[in-house]
């Protein structure tokens, strides 16, 4: 019979997954990473065989065949209803005796506070927030795109930048330099040339994410327009954050706000500088700090908060991750 250690941690994103075997005092021993987890696209089923070869490797590594628990923060795990599917899916496995399944979002929270209290804002294919207090209480947005009421993140900056630049070379919008800067960044001469390449499928639509990094080079640039559209995401992402705030009872405490995804974490001057400005003014006591530890590490630490681990387990696992 196998042995069996304390925690299964899992960080699956949209882009990879990463996996840690922990035992009950902070010890990690074993980590795996694999491909993205993407049940929206493959199914819930799909999905969660490619998060397998990932828990397979790590088990093997760690000469385990199961844990105690599983605590999983996954991306798409946006409504309730999916973190009851995804909860089922995973307890199938019998990968461990439970089971917590989170949206990822949590994981970059927990990853950047010493206790399980603060309000985190992820940008980086799409934007969400989230926040906790260390007595359960949580605050969440459904966080499905427009249809929710998101706004921005890499995927929609791109395509904001686009539509501005198409209606500045045709005439319906203001002018901006985006109309010279996004076709150029694949050697084209046009907006017009541009979203034929797009609609053809000459350049594949997964690369239209190429195009935010690009907004933000015109924005520094001085282009009007395009810092605009810069801005607006540092509303959105400010907006969020204190809605979670207010919803928790935390706008009068000194609270941490995490920033992290891939658009926050590159710590653009205009976005960096605005949403800190804005937070001053808006929810004065928050203290804001982009989160650059791996993800995986938050999923660890809720799961030893779940055992009530020890403070050495918690301090343990996250100097493993910080080396």
């Amino acid at each position: 019979m196998g042995l069996t250690a304390s925690l299964l941690a899992v960080d699956a994103g949209n882009s990879k997954t990463d996996v840690a075997v922990v035992t009950a005092d902070g010890e990690v021993l074993a980590t795996a990473r694999g491909g993205a987890f993407r049940p929206p696209a493959v199914g819930v089923e799909r999905a969660v065989d490619a998060l397998a070869e990932a828990v397979t490797r790590a088990f093997t590594a760690a000469g385990v065949t199961s844990v105690e628990h599983v605590s999983a923060c996954l991306a798409n795990a946006d409504l309730p209803v999916e973190e009851e599917r995804l909860t089922a899916a995973l307890d199938a496995r019998a990968w461990g005796t439970s089971v917590d399944v989170r949206n990822d979002t949590f994981a970059l929270l927990r990853a950047g506070v010493d206790e399980p209290l603060g309000v985190a804002v992820v940008c980086g294919a799409g934007v969400n927030c989230v926040g906790m207090r260390p007595d359960g209480r949580t605050a969440r947005f459904p966080a499905v795109g427009r249809l929710s009421g998101d706004w921005g993140g890499g995927w929609g900056l791109a395509e904001e930048a686009l539509w501005h630049a198409a209606r500045a070379e045709d005439g319906r919008g203001e002018p901006t330099e985006l109309a010279r800067t996004l076709p150029a960044h694949f050697g084209l001469g046009s907006m017009y040339a541009l979203i034929e390449a797009l609609h053809l499928r000459h350049i594949e639509p997964v690369r239209r994410h190429e195009l935010t990094p690009v907004l933000f080079a015109t924005a520094a640039d001085g282009d009007p327009l395009a810092r605009t559209v810069v801005d607006r995401q540092a509303d959105e992402v400010v907006a969020m954050a204190t809605v979670a705030l207010t919803r928790l009872d935390l706008l009068a405490e000194e609270t941490p706000v995490l920033l992290g995804g891939s658009v926050l974490a590159a710590r653009h001057p205009q976005l960096d500088d605005r949403i800190r400005q804005l937070l001053t003014s808006r929810a004065p006591r928050a203290i804001p700090r982009v989160v650059t530890a791996r993800p995986v590490l938050g999923a660890a630490l809720l799961g030893l908060d779940r055992a009530g681990a020890p403070t050495g387990a918690r301090t343990r696992v996250r100097a493993h991750f910080a080396a």
